[in-house]
């Protein structure tokens, strides 16, 4: 198996082994087995397994965004909620944020790589999310980035990953229309009261 396969195979076999058991009851023999790799192929990537944990959670939260530029504020909600509702939606994914979450508030370092991560997601959705939303006059220029992002995730969180209850187009849209109202938007696509169209480009 060459090096870069067998990286990969380790990366894999550490998402199911943690999506099965946790946290807690994580080792490093039981990700080797599941890889078909020896324990030593794994301490020459990572020296434990904390260190192979935060660096592939890390680096499966870091993977390239979609661009939010449809057009439109509520296209570009649409499409956010998509790549959340896909994120939050995969089964190894459901199985591993609660339990990582909750490792979180008992070890520290797992707690400071999840809010670095958490963080510069919220920035960069939230930057772009609103920053065209301004642009184009739908958003109030004072709207706050971190709340957008907050009233996306915030409910597609409960929904997904807490009280695990399907999503419904008809939420989805119904949701949209809640999040620019709060934003200081309009639901009907008109500009927000105070809100300038940007003057066009030559």
């Amino acid at each position: 198996m060459l090096r870069k396969d067998i990286t990969s195979a380790i990366r894999r076999a550490l998402m199911h082994e943690l999506a099965a058991v946790g946290y807690g009851r994580l080792s490093i023999e039981a990700v080797a087995r599941r890889a078909g790799v020896s324990k030593t192929a794994i301490y020459r990537r990572w020296s434990s397994k904390l260190e192979l944990v935060l660096e592939i959670v890390s680096a499966s939260a870091g993977r390239k965004l979609p661009t939010l530029d449809t057009g439109s504020l509520r296209g570009d909600l649409h499409l956010l909620f998509g790549v959340v509702v896909h994120a939050l939606g995969h089964p190894l994914a459901a199985q591993i944020i609660p339990d990582l979450l909750a490792e979180a508030a008992r070890n520290p370092q797992i707690d400071e790589t999840l809010q670095q991560v958490l963080r510069s997601r919220q920035q960069e959705f939230g930057g772009r999310l609103v920053g065209r939303a301004v642009e184009r006059g739908e958003l109030p220029p004072d709207t706050d980035p971190d709340l957008a992002v907050d009233l996306v995730a915030g409910p597609l969180y409960w929904r997904l990953a807490i009280a695990r209850t399907p999503l419904t187009d008809a939420y989805l849209d119904s949701l949209v229309d809640t999040v620019i109202t709060a934003l200081g938007g309009s639901a009907t696509g008109t500009r927000p009261p105070g809100a300038t169209v940007p003057a066009a480009r030559s």
